[in-house]
């Protein structure tokens, strides 16, 4: 019972601390507020993170591990993407990202975007996402290129800005269609999107055989 009520208290800090940060920034977000809103001791961020610093770190982490766990019912990331045939990579890719559409919509909340947003303008944060790094893996089967190569990186960026620019830029989605939030109708037209998306990077491929 003592382990249940511990991770419900490190959830309630991960979610107080991102509501914060994102809207106070790190600097302007204390460990005492944080655990206030948490509801829990001060010397909780110690025992699971050490310092606000390794918290604020604790976050994209928190979420990179949810992604890996979540990639586990559907994705096989020792399967080498060169060792499958065109069909096979477009059809993993394809269903792949349609499954990271229901991830970015269920699990990143407004507030972890745009601290996301802020660290990425940072010049030494890298994403270290075994999942992300698999998708550029099958983009560049699909375009019989390097994982590093130059055409690659930027495939796979414009592939997964069809998934998350609605959220990104809201005053052009949600805003226009006068909504709060994204309906059914919404994720299946993103869906689509992206799996247009897959269908032309296939069809690069097919002609270039």
């Amino acid at each position: 019972m003592k382990k249940v009520k511990d991770e419900n208290s490190k959830v309630r800090i991960l979610e107080a601390a991102t509501t914060l940060f994102a809207k106070k920034g790190f600097d302007g977000a204390s460990i005492r507020e944080i655990c206030k809103a948490a509801n829990v001791n001060l010397c909780m961020i110690s025992y699971y993170w050490g310092g606000k610093r390794e918290l604020y770190e604790g976050i994209i982490e928190n979420l990179l591990e949810k992604q890996l766990e979540y990639s586990k019912g559907f994705l096989d990331l020792n399967k080498n993407p060169k060792e499958m045939s065109i069909k096979e990579c477009s059809e993993l890719l394809s269903s792949t990202m349609e499954k990271c559409v229901d991830f970015f919509y269920t699990n990143i909340s407004s507030d972890l975007i745009i601290i996301l947003l802020k660290e990425q303008q940072k010049s030494d944060f890298i994403v270290k996402s075994p999942v992300l790094d698999y998708v550029r893996k099958m983009v560049a089967r699909l375009l019989n290129r390097d994982e590093d190569d130059r055409l690659v990186i930027f495939k796979t960026l414009f592939m997964l800005s069809q998934i998350n620019s609605p959220r990104i830029l809201p005053a052009f989605s949600l805003r226009l269609l006068n909504q709060k939030d994204f309906s059914q109708e919404d994720i299946k037209i993103i869906k689509e999107n992206v799996k247009s998306y897959v269908n032309m990077l296939t069809k690069e491929s097919i002609n270039n055989v």
